[in-house]
């Protein structure tokens, strides 16, 4: 596994402090508040220390920072020292990412007080936007739902509520470290517990979910801990997490294993779609025994979230029985396969349905929730990902449609379409093409 250097800066100034809000189409932290910054590059460095408030300080992160403060802000470093507009630079900390993102980074934090506030330009293709404030008005932002933050840029501010003057964070540090199952928070009051399980390549991990307001129905959505040491570690980690219900968006393995056994384990019932149910009993007819089950339909309220009811939206496609979650107000909606983080969505019959797929994709844009997280990968500030999945979908099947029109067999457009695809993955991308053959013949664009 890689692990890269970054830097990021934390402009402070009378009091206040910028945050940018990154571009939704990003690849990682899509529609995320963060401090400005990025990775340090082969080319970065060294920087010359000819400035006294950068003595003892690296001079390649340095360069890098420099760097970066220009590409993201126009924000000359140099000349604000030179022009002493710069009261103080200081290492705040390092945060080193966890493994279970593909990429590390070591991240330092730098922390530049200013005398005065510059007359950023924002670059259009990182940032959508950028904006002073305190951190305590930032963290109050956060606790109202209303900014999606990686965990060191909350601790950073967490930290700068505290102790305004702080020179050093020392909640930054190995991001690893939690008590077997991992947790985050990046949009207060759900958590997102991204738990080693048995999905389809290159995933590895299924995310769970946590959410529900003190006093209201607590959740766990898709608990399906890969193995009994996973599942052992997981009901360890819910220890006094008042869940009240398992929640499952659908019935593939990936998004129930164990669900059942951490329903028994907890003593509270397991709620899930009527098509979902009956699926599950169908491959495993004791599945549910001695559980009580909640049947789910579209516009259910199962709990509230800042004290907003959460309601159930059916989202068929992927799979019949398939439901996602969504708060009223639309700040995020939890949706299951409908997209992926990591990998592609499989459309496959008995339960999946192409022709679904699409007016599902297209029900849930229109809804404009403001953060998407998918069963597998990171949040997603935006429907920036689900419009591309639709728009990729609508060329995959032009292609199917001109190819089939040409002659060509599924075999053969298996080796057009996908010539590079790992062979592990070639079984799914046919259910992919068969799905939308099926489609076009159904809506009368092929022959029957």
């Amino acid at each position: 596994m890689r692990v890269l250097d970054a830097v990021t800066a934390v402009l402070v100034c009378d009091g206040e402090i910028f945050l940018t809000r990154r571009q939704p189409h990003l690849t990682a932290f899509p529609g995320f508040s963060a401090f400005p910054g990025g990775k340090v590059d082969a080319s970065d460095g060294p920087h010359p220390l000819g400035h006294p408030l950068l003595a003892g300080l690296d001079a390649r992160l340095l360069a890098a920072l420099a760097r970066e403060l220009h590409e993201e802000l126009a924000f000359d470093l140099d000349a604000a020292l030179a022009a002493d507009e710069v009261s103080a630079v200081s290492l705040l900390g390092t945060a080193i990412s966890p493994p279970i993102i593909a990429v590390r980074f070591n991240t330092r934090f730098f922390r530049i007080d200013l005398q005065r506030k510059p007359a950023f330009t924002l670059d259009p293709g990182e940032l959508s936007g950028g904006e002073w404030a305190s951190a305590a008005d930032w963290m109050h932002r956060y606790r109202q739902g209303a900014l999606l933050l990686a965990p060191p840029t909350h601790d950073v501010l967490a930290a700068l509520v505290a102790q305004p003057g702080s020179r050093r964070v020392s909640q930054l540090g190995d991001y690893d470290q939690f008590d077997g199952t991992p947790e985050i928070e990046p949009l207060h009051g759900v958590f997102q517990l991204p738990i080693p399980s048995n999905t389809l390549p290159p995933a590895d991990r299924t995310n769970a979910f946590i959410i529900g307001d003190a006093g209201a129905a607590r959740l766990i959505v898709d608990p399906s801990p890969a193995n009994h040491a996973e599942f052992d570690k997981l009901c360890a980690h819910l220890v006094g997490r008042g869940i009240s219900e398992v929640f499952i968006t659908h019935h593939h393995p990936d998004h129930r294993q164990f669900a059942n056994a951490l329903a028994r384990h907890l003593g509270v019932p397991i709620a899930m779609s009527a098509d979902t149910r009956m699926r599950i009993l169908k491959r495993q007819p004791g599945w549910l025994d001695g559980l009580t089950v909640r049947t789910r339909v579209d516009g259910d309220i199962v709990t509230t979230w800042l004290g907003h009811p959460v309601r159930v939206i059916a989202v068929p496609g992927h799979d019949e029985g398939q439901l996602a979650l969504m708060p009223d107000n639309r700040a995020w909606c939890i949706v299951g396969d409908l997209i992926q983080g990591v990998g592609t969505v499989v459309i496959a019959a008995p339960e999946g349905d192409m022709a679904k797929y699409f007016a599902t994709l297209e029900k849930v844009i229109a809804l404009q929730p403001q953060v998407i997280w998918p069963s597998h990968g990171s949040a997603l500030g935006g429907t920036f990902y689900l419009e591309q999945t639709l728009k990729h979908r609508r060329l995959r099947e032009a292609q199917v449609k001109a190819l089939s029109e040409g002659g060509q067999s599924v075999d053969a457009m298996l080796a057009t379409m996908y010539p590079d695809t790992d062979p592990r993955l070639l079984p799914l991308a046919r259910m992919n093409i068969d799905s939308h053959l099926a489609k076009l013949r159904a809506e009368g664009a092929l022959p029957a």
